[in-house]
């Protein structure tokens, strides 16, 4: 039979009789099943895609494209690594030196039923850092310098985390308000004998705030290097070095320093960095479409019970086709068409709506957030490649649930076959 006749075939069973015949409004039922849940399927997928750009946007504040930290020990000399050499590596865009380590906040004394304590940690940097990792775009209060972490010999400026600035007090337009920093001092082998020395201390003024999420606005505190070196005792020293590359030179920047660094340093690009963080949201979104794949299933058996009805109502004209001389798989290929036809036309009508209502919320944000959320409204972002594995499924589906009618329908045309 050629294939013409049996699309033609196919799509006047489609259209079915106008009639209180069952099959025609089984299988509309069953198309909007399959819609509802292709509908289902690309918003969903289009909310994970949003939180994962942001996500992935908010963790470009602290952690860079490539950073480079020592294999054992917190701190590295920087005449380890050569900065000037790092620059001139094809595709490094910026390089930033760092210290980190953690230290006790509070305000100006550490004494008294009022006082204010907070474990954070402290970043030591330099003013290219800013150009290195986007801090720059969370910062939301402070004055045009804010961006700019400095000293000036009698001030020493700061930004902090919104968490850490309004527990601890601070106010960054009031210039006299400040933050102590506590760290141990190495020097002292026993703190109680000479408690004034035990702990070395740093007095900042935080005159810029950044809001990005608890994660970072309750930990980091970004101060000078050279201040944060001494406050460490780690004077000439680096926890680790930021590097911005281009977009599509991460990879080969990393093999690169591999190979020079050696094994005494780690060099990790910005996955790697949150590797965990990464792989659970692509977990969500797969177990997510697993989980409908298998409510798309479910809602295909009524597709199933419809094309079986089907087979039994088109004995007759199984057996003209058969007479006619068409083959038995001919006759199983006209209800497998017909279970992909309904399974395409809910599933392009349910992904159509979907993409229509992701779009709308991606444009104008109508569905808020409720709490506290570095974006106001559900983040959302429509993929070609979501519509186009969606549709794949839909397919996959059609063929699986008129499999077993079509099937059946060859086996009756045999019989029909024989009976002649």
């Amino acid at each position: 039979m050629e294939r013409r006749l049996i699309w033609q075939i196919g799509i006047r069973y489609l259209r079915g009789k106008r009639s209180l015949n069952a099959v025609p409004v089984l299988s509309r039922i069953s198309m909007v099943a399959i819609g509802v849940v292709s509908a289902a399927m690309i918003i969903t997928f289009s909310v994970f895609n949003g939180f994962d750009s942001e996500v992935k946007s908010l963790y470009k504040a602290f952690y860079p494209d490539i950073r480079i930290t020592p294999a054992k020990g917190k701190f590295f000399p920087e005449a380890a690594i050569s900065l000037a050499d790092l620059q001139k590596i094809k595709g490094v865009e910026g390089v930033a030196p760092v210290i980190e380590d953690n230290a006790l906040a509070g305000d100006l004394e550490l004494s008294g039923s009022a006082n204010r304590q907070k474990v954070v940690t402290v970043k030591g940097i330099q003013n290219n850092y800013f150009k290195v990792n986007d801090v720059t775009s969370f910062i939301d209060a402070g004055e045009d310098s804010v961006s700019e972490t400095k000293s000036d010999g009698k001030l020493i400026t700061a930004v902090s985390g919104r968490g850490i600035t309004l527990d601890l007090g601070a106010d960054i337009n009031n210039v006299f308000s400040a933050i102590m920093l506590y760290y141990p001092n190495p020097t002292i082998s026993n703190p109680e004998l000479d408690p004034i020395n035990a702990y070395q201390s740093l007095k900042l003024h935080p005159s810029g705030m950044f809001t990005i999420g608890n994660e970072f606005d309750d930990k980091y505190i970004l101060a000078p290097l050279a201040k944060v070196q001494q406050l460490f005792h780690a004077e000439g020293m680096y926890s680790s070095i930021d590097l911005k590359t281009e977009p599509a030179s991460a990879k080969d920047i990393q093999q690169v320093l591999r190979q020079k660094l050696g094994s005494q340093f780690v060099v990790e690009t910005r996955f790697e960095q949150n590797k965990t963080v990464y792989m659970m949201v692509a977990a969500e979104k797969w177990v997510t479409y697993v989980i409908l794949v298998f409510v798309l299933m479910i809602a295909s058996f009524n597709m199933i019970g419809a094309l079986s009805m089907l087979v039994i109502e088109k004995k007759k004209d199984i057996a003209i086709l058969m007479a006619m001389g068409a083959e038995r798989t001919s006759i199983r290929n006209i209800f497998l068409l017909e279970g992909v036809l309904w399974a395409c036309i809910g599933g392009l009508s349910g992904l159509f709506i979907g993409s229509v209502i992701s779009l709308i919320q991606q444009q104008f944000g109508i569905i808020k957030l409720q709490g506290a959320f570095v974006v106001d409204a559900y983040p959302v972002k429509v993929a070609v490649t979501d519509i186009l594995m969606v549709l794949v499924t839909i397919i996959a589906v059609g063929l699986m649930a008129g499999w077993y009618p079509a099937q059946r329908a060859a086996k009756s045309a045999g019989l029909n076959l024989k009976s002649t």
